[in-house]
């Protein structure tokens, strides 16, 4: 791991409009590069937002993020040239085929002519879609929507991936293909921001993980280090569910 992180958070607080209490409280956090790291919640425990912030949809309320030694107040514009952002909600056109996305996406990253059409033509080969590529998305079933869903933020080979819930409510043959194309591009150089409700998934795909609830960090580690911390319990799933309670969320 290197020494200096490629992500610094410090004291990262976000108020919506309209609400009482913040989103998220004064969050300090550092991700170093080559990890994958993933932030676990429940739902409204503030992690899209936190993603949400660092990868410049919106501003902070107050705080600090640094990504790649630049200011993400000052410098946004070239931090997006580094980060791809894969969300849980699919961001295709239903009506458009594999392919017209893509070239759309990848046209949005700055990419043209053979360079896109063969990194499209790679990427597609790879999550096996080549044969559908002409066809539209609203065909496709959900495992084959997040497939192309992963490729689009991944066509300019970014440095560091945002992923918010990517294997949500699809196959376990795609979950696994995805899982291991994680890991496989992570041993390569990318560095993986992740969120999750599969505590199983996040404990044998992370590196770290900070559980967060109510908009603060309340446990911070290498999975297998807090299982050493609460040695009461046997996987991280009971651990999360210690720390947040049984209460349903919203």
């Amino acid at each position: 791991m290197s020494d200096r992180p490629i992500i610094e958070i410090r004291d990262l607080t976000k108020f919506y409009k309209g609400s009482d209490e913040p989103a998220i409280k004064s969050i300090s956090l550092d991700i170093y590069p080559n990890e994958i790291f993933g932030l676990l919640g429940p739902n409204g425990a503030g992690k899209t937002t936190t993603i949400s912030i660092l990868c410049g949809l919106f501003p902070p309320t107050k705080g600090e993020v640094t990504i790649d030694g630049m200011d993400i107040r000052s410098s946004i514009d070239r931090i997006k040239h580094i980060i791809g952002v894969v969300p849980q909600d699919l961001a295709l056109y239903p009506t458009l085929s594999a392919l017209e996305n893509l070239t759309f996406f990848g046209n949005m990253y700055g990419m043209r002519g053979i360079l896109l059409k063969d990194r499209i033509h790679d990427c597609l080969k790879i999550f096996g879609l080549e044969k559908v590529a002409h066809k539209q998305i609203n065909s496709y079933s959900g495992g084959m929507k997040r497939r192309v869903n992963l490729i689009a933020g991944l066509l300019h080979k970014p440095k560091l991936l945002f992923l918010d819930e990517p294997t949500v409510g699809i196959d376990v043959q795609s979950r696994i293909f995805i899982l291991d194309y994680l890991n496989e591009i992570n041993k390569l150089g990318t560095t993986i921001i992740y969120t999750s409700h599969y505590m199983e998934e996040a404990e044998n795909l992370c590196t770290r993980v900070a559980i967060v609830d109510r908009g603060n960090i309340i446990a911070l580690g290498k999975p297998a280090e807090l299982l050493i911390k609460h040695p009461e319990f046997t996987n991280l799933e009971n651990i999360f569910l210690h720390l947040t309670g049984k209460t349903l969320r919203d």
